[in-house]
């Protein structure tokens, strides 16, 4: 191997010829090394500069595209800087992009020793732009004012962008009134380091079927001033708002939520549809950012259910219950566990306003075993799961969950995840415990950002 003589700041003209996941890059140094370069897709011929070196690898800052790779598109996908590294994909066609999360999806399940699972192509709506239902704006104080935008990769420095193409272009022109608002009163915007200043972030959520928009400023105190102003100027310019309500986070984190809400005006929730499903949707609940990518994979989870009308169903992690709920006309019933208090009230509200009378909803530890069995009870009596859908969160679910089920042989499971990696982890431990793995079908709900959603079924062996 060659000696290492890359220094930092040298510019060298190379072949990308890979990508990471995280939609980096990769090439070889004249020494061998291998560089990650932001921007860059496998084909391109560019001069990086070294702006790292760490054991092993340097990173690079793109200076020019000598040579073009095929797998470019034909225009930008986005005018933001590449420092935002929100979409990992941008500089790929969409049909690439695909590939590389099927291959993405395919290598987790081969590094968890479960080469022989089929992977399916990746499933998607073709809709790349405008999908998200959900914004997060953090607040950073301008030149001129409060601005908003997004987080650079790896960084709390706002980028200050109020477009975002993966957003409903109705966001910017609130966040725009925001910031106006915010300047006009001397509103001054939350300063991290010293943990001085008000607004901190501007949370949205739209119903994409219902079109009502819920408006969520965090503040680093008890009361925004002028507040009043605030609401007539949304109510005025956008019609479709149906709250406007203050998160209060007055605690030294990067969590974006704190734990209390005062209502400024409205509804402190929004309502949608989804799967037929009229949802009632709190800022804290976790809601699937993609509508309609989302109704694609509850109908593929359901295809692998397999539900005959007579199972008593057991939705673990059920954030407001729109899985369950989906399922609940093919099944006998439905037992949700939920560990956020306001989503597991959201549950039990969406089942009463939809009719639905043979599904029931606690607040627990879905990843608590024993929690889980004890909540699990009808007068007395545990419940006997014939399905179980899981979606917990990335970090996965627990040896102790899957331990349980298997005890309690439950014939069927699906199982959602956001996280590939941790999906394959889960499920070798299942193939342990005795359980044959279905088929893997990955479902495009974040296109152009490094994610993908993945679902598989899987059946208890029969045992001798």
């Amino acid at each position: 191997m060659p000696a290492r003589t890359t220094k930092k700041n040298d510019i060298f003209r190379v072949n990308v010829t890979a990508l990471s996941n995280m939609g980096y890059g990769i090439a070889h140094l004249p020494d061998g090394m291998v560089i990650f370069v932001p921007g860059t897709v496998p084909g391109d011929v560019i001069d990086a500069k070294v702006i790292k070196i760490a054991s092993g690898y340097a990173v690079g800052h793109l200076e020019a595209v000598i040579t073009a790779s095929p797998e470019r598109p034909a225009e930008p996908f986005c005018s933001a800087p590449a420092s935002c590294g929100g979409c990992v994909y941008r500089d790929v066609t969409y049909e690439r992009e695909l590939q590389y999360k099927h291959d993405d999806v395919v290598a987790s399940f081969r590094k968890a020793g479960l080469s022989d699972v089929t992977v399916e192509a990746v499933r998607a709506t073709g809709v790349t732009t405008g999908y998200r239902n959900k914004g997060q704006y953090p607040v950073a104080a301008g030149k001129d004012g409060p601005v908003a935008g997004f987080y650079a990769a790896k960084t709390h420095r706002v980028i200050a962008a109020e477009a975002c193409p993966l957003l409903p272009p109705v966001f910017a022109d609130i966040m725009k009134t925001v910031c106006a608002f915010a300047k006009e009163y001397n509103v001054p915007a939350y300063d991290e380091t010293t943990g001085k200043g008000l607004l901190r972030h501007v949370y949205l959520r739209m119903g994409f079927v219902s079109g009502q928009i819920l408006v969520c400023p965090v503040i680093n105190g008890k009361t925004l001033p002028h507040a009043d102003a605030l609401v007539a100027a949304l109510r005025e310019k956008f019609p479709a708002v149906c709250g406007i309500v203050l998160n209060h986070n007055m605690q030294n984190t990067n969590v974006v939520l704190g734990e209390t809400y005062t209502t400024l005006w409205g509804t402190p929730y929004l309502t949608d549809v989804l799967c037929g499903l009229t949802l009632r949707i709190d800022p804290a609940a976790f809601y699937q950012v993609n509508h309609d990518a989302t109704e694609l994979l509850y109908g593929i989870a359901a295809e692998k259910t397999d539900l005959q009308g007579t199972e008593t169903l057991l939705d673990l992690y059920c954030g407001i219950g729109s899985i369950g709920l989906s399922m609940a006309h093919k099944v006998q019933s439905v037992f949700g566990i939920e560990i956020v208090p306001e989503a597991a009230a959201c549950a039990a509200q969406n089942a009463a306003a939809n009719g639905i009378t043979n599904a029931r909803f606690v607040c627990g530890d879905a990843s608590d075993a024993e929690k889980f069995l004890a909540a699990a009870a009808v007068d007395g009596t545990p419940v006997d799961p014939d399905v179980v859908v899981l979606d917990p969160p990335r970090k996965g679910t627990t040896p102790e969950l899957i331990e349980a089920i298997a005890k309690r042989n439950v014939p069927k499971i699906v199982y959602i995840s956001c996280n590939h990696e941790t999906l394959a982890r889960d499920c070798a431990l299942f193939r342990e415990k005795g359980y044959t793995l279905g088929t893997v079908t990955p479902v495009d709900l974040f296109p152009r950002t490094g994610h993908v959603e993945t679902v598989i079924g899987l059946c208890l062996k029969e045992k001798k």
